[in-house]
């Protein structure tokens, strides 16, 4: 007989076909070596099934991976931008001007070139090489061949830097931030001018660091290097977390990502602002829409230009529709949204299959993250305020290292698991409980797993369990869930408690979840958006009798959004509700008639 089950050769086989490396599957399975993977591989053919999918969708994959890690490595962030290099460089090559980018690429690198010692031509004269960050005699047309390959909508608020401020909502995924980033090289080495990215957190403005990097080397033969990274011309572009000191002390055309999902609006706002204040530079704001709670909202809308402004209050601005063509506003922005369909419609067809998308998340998931709809926090259980202050850069937490063999050493871990209701997708959550007085839960690792059997996902928590000193696991037991409950059972007996619900057990875990919301004792990676989105879907209902509230998210038969709530709940289900704290909230449930 075999010394490894099937059950985990068949986990092996799918970390393999999301483009992890035999070394990964080894540490994350807890076997000896990445030897027997490749063994695996081999034997079994597990390259064929890999070589049906594309180079892209394999990028891609990996790029999805790597990027959701916590506390990237070396290794791997070299392996991020490798990646976005080699993926700006497919792009490249789909371009029916590819022969005139290697023809200006080559004039270029003889048109930028100084003495170096590197290799002898034929003639036995030292070879050129042309100087890092010299950006001299690029001209407009070099970056032709790129704008000549960006989707419509791409293109339209390119043309739209004529205007000193624009705001862009738009969806995930559509390419915002690294059009961005292309706009700002390109304005930097044509005329000089200082270009500051603003982002919630240090990775976040990196990413704009690695796009503009990767198209520079890719598009023009340019080595960029240094942060800042200050070119020959003498601009200057550079990358900044909110939370930068010295950010106030710098000026030019300034970009806010991702503004919606940043606390203290306004305090970043007057920040872009002063930073931009010569009429000289230009504001970009982009970001996907949070909440009508959030200070943005009236930014967004137009209401803050209107406050205390008696000649403003009736002045209409465009709606919706007017906003998805680009149009200029009473407020001197120019606004713009660009949902998933509109992408779609725009030439972005072969990157979404939104049907797929729509049965992943709700409605209001799928509304707020992709199609450019605020949250109404009036019918939400939580306060969008409170769930807001949960959202943290979570770079400070150096107890947990996400790659490493036991991530959290030997403290003590919560887990949570949610299974979908009719399919065998599926949510796991690690959190940290409080050890000190004043310090709070943290969600440390979100996993979902979607198109296994409960066996996959019970040898997944396995896994899980050997890496971490898991002490509680909440199980909901409905539908597939019962048979990982029982599975898990056979390995973690006594931290296995099954959840099952009713209404009092729905409401005891959004009461407790409320309380530790209200209290402000959880915290997660704000860079995570599905985690608030999930939050602010629970909402208040009546039982069918009508004699009880109870409480509901946007899930159904079809979807598993607030899946992440509902674990994080069942992870913080062994913590009692009376936990010696002075209670916030003043919310109360009755029992069903």
């Amino acid at each position: 007989m075999s010394k490894y089950s099937d059950e985990l050769k068949a986990v092996a086989r799918s970390l393999y076909l999301k483009r992890w490396t035999p070394k990964e599957i080894a540490v994350e399975l807890n076997l000896p070596g990445p030897r027997i993977i490749y063994y695996w591989a081999e034997k079994n053919n597990w390259a064929d099934l890999l070589s049906a999918e594309s180079l892209d969708e394999a990028i891609g994959r990996r790029l999805q991976l790597l990027i959701a890690r916590d506390k990237k490595n070396t290794l791997e962030l070299d392996e991020i931008d490798r990646l976005i290099d080699k993926e700006i460089k497919l792009r490249t090559q789909r371009n029916k001007h590819l022969e005139k980018m290697a023809t200006i690429g080559a004039a270029n690198s003889a048109r930028y070139s100084e003495e170096s010692t590197d290799g002898d031509n034929d003639d036995g004269k030292p070879r050129k090489k042309r100087r890092k960050n010299d950006v001299s005699g690029i001209v407009e047309a070099d970056f032709q061949p790129f704008i000549d390959n960006l989707f419509a909508y791409q293109k339209k608020f390119l043309a739209a830097r004529v205007n000193r401020t624009r705001n862009w909502l738009k969806s995930r995924q559509v390419g915002a931030t690294w059009l961005l980033a292309f706009e700002a090289l390109m304005d930097a080495i044509l005329t000089g001018d200082p270009q500051i990215f603003l982002s919630a957190s240090r990775p976040q403005a990196e990413m704009f660091r690695s796009y503009i990097v990767s198209m520079a080397r890719e598009y023009l033969g340019l080595t960029l290097t240094g942060n800042p990274i200050k070119l020959s011309n003498g601009a200057e572009l550079r990358f900044l977390s909110t939370n930068s000191s010295t950010a106030q002390s710098y000026h030019g055309h300034v970009y806010v990502d991702e503004y919606f999902w940043i606390r203290d609006f306004k305090k970043l706002n007057r920040l872009a602002s002063a930073m931009a204040t010569h009429k000289q530079w230009r504001k970009t704001y982009i970001s996907t829409p949070s909440s009508k709670m959030h200070q943005a909202y009236s930014f967004w809308t137009g209401e803050e230009w209107k406050k205390g402004k008696k000649d403003r209050e009736n002045i209409e601005f465009p709606d919706f529709e007017q906003m998805q063509q680009g149009i200029m506003c009473p407020d001197r922005q120019w606004r713009f949204i660009t949902t998933i369909e509109d992408a779609v419609k725009d030439g972005a067809s072969k990157l979404f299959d939104v049907d797929e998308l729509r049965d992943e998340y709700g409605a209001i998931a799928f509304d707020q993250l992709y199609m450019c709809v605020f949250t109404d926090s009036g019918d939400s259980v939580f306060k969008y305020s409170e769930v807001e202050q949960c959202a943290i850069n979570v770079e400070l937490w150096n107890d947990y290292v996400a790659n490493d063999s036991h991530p959290f050493g030997q403290r003590e871990v919560w887990a949570g698991y949610d299974p979908s209701r009719t399919t065998d997708k599926a949510t796991f959550v690690i959190v940290a409980p409080p050890i000190f007085e004043d310090e709070g839960f943290r969600v440390l690792a979100v996993y979902k797993w979607q198109g296994m059997n409960f066996k996959y996902q019970a040898s997944q928590i396995k896994a899980l369990y050997n890496k971490f000193n898991m002490t509680f696991i909440g199980i909901d037991i409905t539908g597939i869930g019962r048979g990982v409950f029982e599975m898990v059972q056979d390995f973690a007996l006594r931290e296995a408690v099954a959840i099952n619900y009713s209404v009092e057990n729905k409401n005891r875990l959004v009461m407790k979840m409320i309380d530790v919301v209200g209290n402000k004792r959880l915290a997660w990676d704000g860079s995570d958006k599905t985690i608030a989105a999930s939050f602010m879907a629970i909402r208040r209902t009546s039982t069918a009798s009508g004699n009880a509230m109870t409480f509901v998210a946007d899930r159904s038969a079809e979807t598993g959004h607030a899946d992440v709530f509902f674990s994080i709940s069942h992870a913080l289900y062994k913590e009692p509700l009376n936990n010696e704290r002075k209670r916030k909230s003043t919310w109360a449930t009755s029992k069903a008639a």
